[in-house]
């Protein structure tokens, strides 16, 4: 195993929109049925001597709008010592499907957000952060909605990497490490469709945060 970064004592806010939420504000409360679950079981049998403190704050639809309007609650008043952030996928299918649409959120939009938060995270916080890319997992190729949203979601991707970039986080190729996995297998074998995972895809999500974390 690798030198974990999350020590002992320290608290994980994990946020995102639905793929995060997983059922954590119904019946899988607090942590939902997704990676942060699974990300937080691999952790205590890991690393059994470290209590850490996991919060699951993701809402199911959510877009950086979203996150911006509930910031100060969600995130800065716990003072985490960590953050991860999946967000994204919303804010690409909407402004693909309405772009003229008042609170469509384009690139440009996406970009300012996510930099809005970055900063306040920053100068709020002494949170550690790590940035995980929206992904949509489909080969399509033809003139459909799922070819435009993949030669649309490069940008979005683009945004996530330059933000890890510009604020020196970690970052969790998550767009790649699907497509690479669409070489060997089937999209089914992690989704049913080409947003919300099934627990294989969940699982991948968990290990490529652990081993950017340094766990495994």
């Amino acid at each position: 195993m690798g030198d974990f970064l999350i020590q002992d004592g320290q608290t994980v806010i994990m946020q995102g929109d639905s793929i995060t939420d997983a059922g954590r504000r119904a019946e899988e409360a607090p942590f939902g049925r997704g990676y942060v679950a699974i990300f937080r079981e691999m952790v205590t049998a890991l690393y059994p001597e470290r209590d850490i403190t996991f919060i699951n704050k993701g809402i199911g639809g959510d877009r950086t709008t979203g996150l911006r309007e509930r910031w100060d609650d969600d995130v800065i008043r716990h003072q985490p010592d960590w953050l991860t952030l999946m967000i994204g996928i919303n804010d690409l299918h909407g402004y693909l499907r309405s772009p003229e649409a008042e609170d469509a959120v384009s690139v440009n939009r996406y970009r300012d957000n996510y930099d809005w938060l970055m900063q306040r995270t920053k100068s709020e916080t002494d949170a550690r952060i790590v940035l995980i890319d929206p992904f949509y997992m489909s080969i399509s190729a033809e003139d459909t909605f799922r070819s435009k949203v993949l030669e649309v979601i490069v940008e979005y991707v683009g945004v996530v990497h330059e933000m890890a970039d510009k604020y020196d986080t970690l970052l969790v190729p998550m767009h790649d490490v699907f497509a690479k996995q669409l070489i060997y297998r089937e999209s089914e074998q992690f989704c049913m469709e080409p947003v919300h995972p099934a627990r294989s895809g969940h699982v991948a999500i968990a290990v490529e945060l652990l081993k950017v974390l340094g766990g495994i």
